[in-house]
């Protein structure tokens, strides 16, 4: 039963980056512990910012675009009843970040109440 949960959720943060980035990252997999959830995705980065990175400035552009676009879009309250209705909890926070040399970004989000993936 978590497996699909974690599942679902992945494909859910998958489909919103695709929604509002325009792309969704190569890989991704989540866990749940308590009442996070930790996604790890993997192949991030469009043609444009790969090309972008090949500078120092272009790597803090990225990043920088990257880390507080994906805050942004998750405070939207429409985003955020996804997850709710997915979880059965409120999104209290969120903590997001990429590693843009390595391709791959974490976020992790943090519910009212432990994850309880027998129930789902």
């Amino acid at each position: 039963m978590g497996r699909n949960l974690e599942h679902e959720f992945s494909m859910l943060v998958r489909e919103i980056r695709k929604e509002y980035v325009g792309n969704g990252p190569r890989e991704i997999s989540t866990r749940f512990m308590g009442n996070w959830a930790v996604s790890e995705m993997k192949g991030n980065l469009t043609n444009v910012e790969k090309f972008m990175i090949t500078s120092d400035q272009g790597k803090q552009m990225v990043h920088e675009a990257r880390t507080k676009m994906i805050k942004e879009i998750y405070k939207k309250p429409e985003v955020l009843e996804k997850f709710e209705n997915l979880i059965g909890a409120r999104v209290l926070r969120l903590f997001s970040d990429i590693n843009i040399e390595e391709d791959t970004a974490m976020t992790v989000f943090v519910f009212a109440d432990s994850v309880d993936l027998k129930s789902k």
